[in-house]
């Protein structure tokens, strides 16, 4: 168990909540590496060690610092990168650039260059323009760049419609218009500067049913055996992507096998049918990876109690640090960390401190009524598109992130001053 109650105080892998604050200040991410790992076994236990020719590529996008890229590359993950700052990370935490995928809507240019300049592993292409472009980089500079084909096929999972990309009306991925996917894949099964490898989906994010993943397994099988009776081409690479789920406040999480398992069956048996080698398959979780691995620490500051109405606890941190509630209506639990084993007797609405009546972080939360001012408020599951997320709105700055394991800490990113958030910053001559 990370997450646990001594004397009263909530502790995260060892470590006492209210000495991290006391060393690192609020607001604070923490993240938890045993956390981190016990995720990344469970799914070489339920994947890697038990699929042969299977790679597991994190989604950096869920949280993205060279530490993690760190713990990646020791485990032994590949990574999905979709911006170029991610991939300049991903480059100053040595990671191995043939584990490196590049993902993405819209590559720039010099993206793509500097991607193919390092050496990455492959580039997820999204689109025809995404693929000419591509292409033509390849050219100039006489390389060959290894591809997947997204495909978009066309299935709506059952998740917050901001974080569907499957469905057909989807800026992600190649629609499977008979006049555009399969002339794009003859493109580039005959490209002088192209391998294909294969094929990827990604149908969404916080998924609790397998179902949409099956069926767009059969939208992509059914694309594969095409492929073979038309271009007599041989699928190399399935990528099925992620989003599986994780517990924010009362749901039921499935094991990775659960997802897997059928998905792999359903594979071996088409491939075998076809009479092609089996291809490697790829996973790219993110979300479910660091998600439970994280929580935010908040210092209250003063409380509103609107009689009959509701009681309000503004904390020193807010949508700035955390966007998700009011971007995508997340719902998260708390506590107050330094009266943890408190009753929750209490009802209130976890507020931020920015100057927007949408900054709310937990609405009626279940919390003792001996909160007061200066108390310690954390918040759980917040390990996945918390800091990743983070912006200066009102000018906060991006609070520091602090990597926990059995009892000791370190930063892994410094917390962002005045200095270094004004620091590009110019006034013209003129004014």
């Amino acid at each position: 168990m990370i997450k646990e109650i001594k004397n009263n105080e909530l502790y995260f892998d060892g470590c006492s909540t209210t000495d991290l604050t006391k060393q690192y200040g609020t607001p604070l991410y923490v993240m938890s590496e045993t956390g981190i790992k016990e995720k990344i076994r469970e799914l070489k236990k339920s994947f890697l060690d038990k699929y042969p020719n299977t790679r597991i590529a994190y989604a950096c996008k869920a949280f993205c610092t060279t530490a993690m890229c760190k713990i990646c590359d020791t485990e032994g993950l590949c990574i999905d990168v979709v911006s170029g700052g991610e991939l300049y990370t991903a480059k100053k935490a040595g990671f191995p650039a043939e584990r490196i995928e590049f993902n993405g809507n819209n590559k720039l240019r010099g993206e793509i260059e500097d991607a193919l300049d390092y050496g990455i592993g492959r580039f997820i292409v999204d689109s025809e323009p995404d693929f000419k472009q591509i292409e033509e980089v390849c050219k100039e500079k006489n390389m060959t760049a290894n591809i997947l084909l997204r495909i978009t096929p066309g299935v709506a999972a059952s998740t917050h419609d901001f974080i569907i990309t499957g469905k057909r009306d989807s800026k992600f991925g190649v629609p499977l218009d008979e006049d555009v996917f399969y002339p794009l894949a003859e493109r580039a099964i005959k490209s002088e500067h192209i391998n294909l490898l294969g094929l990827h989906f990604h149908i969404g994010s916080q998924i609790l049913d397998n179902d949409a993943y099956l069926k767009s397994l059969d939208v992509m099988l059914g694309l594969v055996e095409e492929l073979k009776k038309r271009f007599g081409y041989d699928t190399k690479e399935l990528n099925l992507g992620g989003g599986f789920g994780v517990k924010y406040t009362d749901e039921q999480p499935k094991p990775y096998s659960y997802y897997i398992d059928p998905m792999m069956k359903k594979i071996a048996s088409k491939f075998a049918e076809m009479q092609i080698k089996m291809p490697a398959v790829v996973f790219e979780p993110g979300r479910s990876i660091v998600a439970e691995a994280g929580l935010s620490l908040y210092t209250i500051g003063n409380i509103k109690d609107i009689r009959g109405v509701r009681k309000y606890i503004a904390v020193d941190g807010g949508m700035a640090d955390n966007i998700r509630p009011a971007l995508y209506e997340a719902v998260y639990d708390g506590v107050v960390a330094n009266k943890a084993d408190e009753s929750r007797n209490d009802k209130a609405t976890i507020c931020g401190k920015t100057c927007e009546s949408g900054d709310i972080l937990i609405r009626d939360c279940a919390v003792t009524d001996k909160a007061e001012k200066g108390d310690l408020f954390a918040i759980f599951s917040t390990g996945a598109y918390g800091f990743s997320m983070a912006s200066n709105y009102n000018n906060c700055p991006i609070p520091a992130v602090v990597l926990v394991r059995g009892g000791k800490s370190s930063i892994i990113v410094k917390r962002q001053s005045y200095e270094h958030m004004t620091a590009n910053h110019e006034i013209p001559e003129w004014l």
